[in-house]
């Protein structure tokens, strides 16, 4: 339970955060990957893609981000009239921390001709470099929007860009980047669980490593994976991403058994990102309370990001028609 100050409780801290919210007209957002208690708090839970559509579209004038700190900048760029908050500032992202806007820029430069498509885990001034942001639930029919011979560079995360060239037939040049998290489940593991669990299926974030993508029954965002558990048949799942997502998938399916992936090294919380848990309820009522940490991009960066951000929203309607 993430209550930081032991004299209080949950329930005081989600009572305070609720006459907060309600005070000072804010809305809240998190991502699957949070604890659950946040997950449980906030008026709006979902993957990247679901978050950005929600904040391009929000009325409210405080909008807090229970995420990492990319998250909250993506709001703030779709929003730059509202104050932006996140409960801990120094919430990261080790993928986007894999791609340094300055290498990225010398990167992109060496390469011109390339459409540059990034995921939606980069800095803002990653983004500002960049013609498409996408995300993992849509990354796939957003690079299929394009002409087949359409020279592509994609960043930052090489497993999500290698499934995408695996399954489109394309060659896109490929970031060296990589999610901690997600690079550390274990196949060994997993195929063991699979033998104590003949029929389970097992369900994989596109972040992870190619061998992990090919022993999936089924290979896809958070939301998408959320999807197929609630659609299945089956009953028994062995999840492999970020373990925040099974509080969700256990709350739509309370019948069935969600099984967290373990991580190459044992004895460790692996499968857990520690920048996403760093967000706790105390924190939260702490920034409702103070109206900070807030997040700020430069107007110049903010320009242009928005405009790869705007483009993927916009595919992103059109392809779901």
């Amino acid at each position: 339970m993430a209550v930081d100050n032991p004299a209080e409780t949950a329930e005081q801290l989600k009572e305070q955060i609720g006459k907060l919210k309600k005070e000072k007209g804010a809305v809240i957002m998190a991502h699957y990957y949070q604890s659950p208690e946040l997950q449980d708090i906030a008026d709006y839970v979902g993957d990247s893609l679901a978050l950005a559509q929600i904040a391009a579209k929000l009325d409210n004038d405080i909008i807090v981000v229970c995420g990492v700190h990319f998250m909250g900048e993506t709001a703030k760029i779709l929003c730059p009239d509202k104050k932006v908050l996140i409960p801990d500032p120094t919430a990261g992202c080790s993928l986007a921390d894999s791609c340094p806007p300055d290498k990225f820029a010398e990167f992109v430069d060496a390469h011109p001709g390339y459409t540059v498509i990034s995921y939606v885990n980069t800095s803002a001034a990653v983004k500002a470099r960049t013609d498409i942001v996408v995300t993992s639930g849509n990354a796939r029919e957003i690079v299929e929007t394009l002409p087949q011979d359409e020279k592509i560079i994609f960043g930052p995360d090489r497993n999500l860009g290698g499934y995408i060239n695996n399954v489109t037939g394309r060659d896109m040049l490929l970031w060296d980047g990589a999610c901690h998290v997600h690079e550390q489940f274990s196949l060994n593991g997993i195929m063991e669980l699979k033998k104590e669990y003949p029929g389970a299926k097992v369900l994989v974030h596109p972040e992870c490593k190619k061998p992990l993508q090919i022993i999936a029954d089924k290979v896809g965002s958070t939301a998408v994976l959320l999807k197929y558990a609630c659609e299945s048949d089956a009953t028994t799942f062995i999840v492999v991403t970020e373990s925040g997502i099974l509080h969700e998938m256990r709350k739509k399916c309370p019948d069935k058994h969600f099984i967290p992936a373990p991580p190459e090294q044992t004895g460790c919380a692996c499968n857990e990102c520690g920048y996403m848990k760093l967000n706790t309820l105390t924190k939260l009522r702490d920034c409702l309370r103070d109206e900070w940490p807030e997040v700020t991009v430069a107007p110049e960066i903010a320009a242009k990001a928005v405009r790869p951000i705007e483009r993927m929203l916009s595919l992103s309607a059109n392809i779901n028609k």
